[in-house]
């Protein structure tokens, strides 16, 4: 087995793998500005020949009528250069420009652009799932890029996969 600080690995800043609780802010129970903001997102150890890497965001145990999986962010072409995203980052990756250009932000299971806030269940709670894939290629899918469209294209593209659980 490869050495953790070696391994592909995904991490939410000021979130613990252990405890990772998703804070208010990147929430919809956020106040004001502090509310529904994409978190940041970090990455390491990026596999060798990787071209670029999509993000699927889920709420995984979602309760009905979501349930089981509610996809809440969907990003692909991110340069395999790139060593993150900032917080905030959705809805501007076009104004990001530089090094963010032709990163492609996908609709939700809301039907929704971008990052699509987690709301607290009304029972008990929930994880998230922040899984990023390195892939041998670029994808190019259009308009209305949806978690299923990227999967099925990423077939047979895949070098590595991270992924991060947070709470909520």
């Amino acid at each position: 087995m490869a050495n953790s600080s070696e391994e592909f690995r995904v991490v939410i800043p000021g979130v613990s793998q252990e405890e990772g609780r998703l804070p208010r802010q990147y929430t919809a129970e956020g106040q004001g500005a502090k509310k529904g903001i994409s978190p940041p997102v970090e990455w390491y150890n990026v596999p060798d020949g990787t071209k670029s890497l999509a993000l699927v965001v889920q709420a995984i145990d979602a309760p009905e009528p979501e349930g089981p999986e509610w996809t809440i962010w969907v990003v692909e072409n991110i340069p395999a250069t790139l060593k993150g995203l900032p917080a905030g980052f959705s809805g501007k990756e076009e104004a990001a420009g530089g090094e963010h250009e032709g990163i492609k932000e996908g609709n939700t299971d809301m039907k929704r652009l971008g990052w699509q806030p987690p709301k607290m269940p009304t029972q008990g709670g929930h994880r998230i799932e922040f899984k990023l894939y390195a892939l041998d290629d670029e994808l190019n899918l259009g308009n209305k890029v949806t978690k299923d469209k990227l999967l099925d294209a990423m077939e047979g593209h895949v070098l590595g996969e991270a992924v991060f659980m947070a709470n909520f």
